[in-house]
């Protein structure tokens, strides 16, 4: 007690603050490594429902995440071996055919293509042509070079090892001791403002499971829907594209994107100048896009999350910038976190003497 005070003090903003920095500091040293556990935590977070209404039958723990888990992943490996001649068939033969696809855009859509740019500036003619003037031969090699280099790379097969392996161990210790690590975290919460944490962790939790497990459903219902539309208007590899458009939904936009822009690729070229069919093959897209946002995110994923558009593509930049494909992953739950934070600094404002 005679001991002199410190000049400064750490004040809880300056303590908060300090956590936050270190957090996102950490975030972007290791995300090269944190796919795995990532991917784990969010599926044990998908499954703990499932796994704590077992133990409420009185099944222990540690056999009611075996069982959820296996049943999980089983289902998936299932899907995974089904589909996978599909999908392979398919992109062998996409691949085989990209000289043919990429000689009949060159014939049949660079002449219109050079006489639209000519309307815009003499200059972006030249740049089109100085852009085509590489080989098929030269364009399809550059792509098999990138495919073979990317499936023997040795960073590739300690990722995918990584991910087959630890996802799943990930999610198991974490689905067992769910309980303990949220005792840890209730233990970590200062006293005093025990009640108002506990609310804004309460709604962040209602927020994210809103997110995942919604828009895990939304992800299978549009690769299913996508698949077989795609498939039906008679488009090459449309199922394959319509399935890797769903697993893309998972992050907002990029399914979509993707999905339509490379089916409008490919129905341009195997559709050439049929313009009704190109359009029933995107109106898969824009019925697809009506369906999720108008009838599934409202009934599975809720207004709970609530983020605006503007708000998801700026986090989706950001946090793509920040950690590449890892950030795409957490960039849409990570800012409804921040924006529980930020509604609750809000109220918190208004209600202070300094707004007053």
């Amino acid at each position: 007690s005679d001991l002199p005070m410190p000049a400064t003090r750490l004040t809880p903003l300056r303590f908060w603050i300090l956590v936050a920095a270190s957090f996102i500091l950490l975030f972007w040293l290791f995300s090269p490594a944190l796919l795995p556990f990532l991917v784990g935590l969010a599926i044990a977070y998908f499954l703990e429902p499932s796994v704590s209404a077992l133990e409420r039958r009185k099944v222990p723990r540690w056999l009611g995440s075996t069982i959820i888990l296996a049943a999980f992943f089983f289902f998936f490996v299932f899907l995974f071996f089904m589909m996978w001649p599909m999908i392979s068939g398919q992109i062998g033969a996409l691949i085989d055919n990209l000289p043919d696809y990429i000689a009949t855009i060159r014939k049949q859509h660079l002449p219109w293509l050079q006489k639209w740019a000519a309307r815009i500036s003499p200059e972006y003619v030249a740049k089109i042509r100085e852009a085509t003037t590489q080989s098929t031969d030269e364009a399809v090699g550059f792509v098999g070079r990138t495919v073979r280099n990317i499936l023997s790379s040795g960073f590739a097969i300690i990722d995918f090892i990584g991910l087959a392996v630890l996802t799943p161990i990930t999610a198991f210790y974490v689905l067992r001791d769910w309980k303990s690590l949220t005792d840890a975290i209730d233990g970590l919460i200062p006293r005093h403002h025990y009640t108002v944490v506990r609310e804004q962790l309460g709604e962040i939790n209602q927020t994210l499971s809103g997110f995942i497990r919604g828009q895990a459903i939304v992800s299978l219902f549009l690769g299913a829907f996508y698949g077989i539309g795609l498939a039906l208007n008679g488009l090459q590899y449309g199922a394959t594209i319509g399935l890797i458009a769903g697993v893309l939904s998972m992050i907002p936009y990029v399914g979509t994107f993707f999905g339509s822009i490379t089916s409008f690729i490919l129905a341009a070229v195997q559709f050439s100048g049929d313009w009704a069919r190109i359009g029933l093959v995107m109106s898969v897209f824009i019925f697809g896009n009506i369906i999720e946002t108008y009838f599934l995110t409202p009934r599975l994923v809720g207004s709970r999350i609530g983020l605006h558009p503007v708000w998801v593509m700026f986090a989706l930049i950001a946090a793509i910038k920040l950690a590449g494909f890892t950030g795409a992953l957490i960039a849409v739950p990570a800012a409804a976190v921040i924006g529980v934070l930020i509604r609750f600094g809000v109220k918190q404002f208004k209600a202070s003497a300094l707004y007053k």
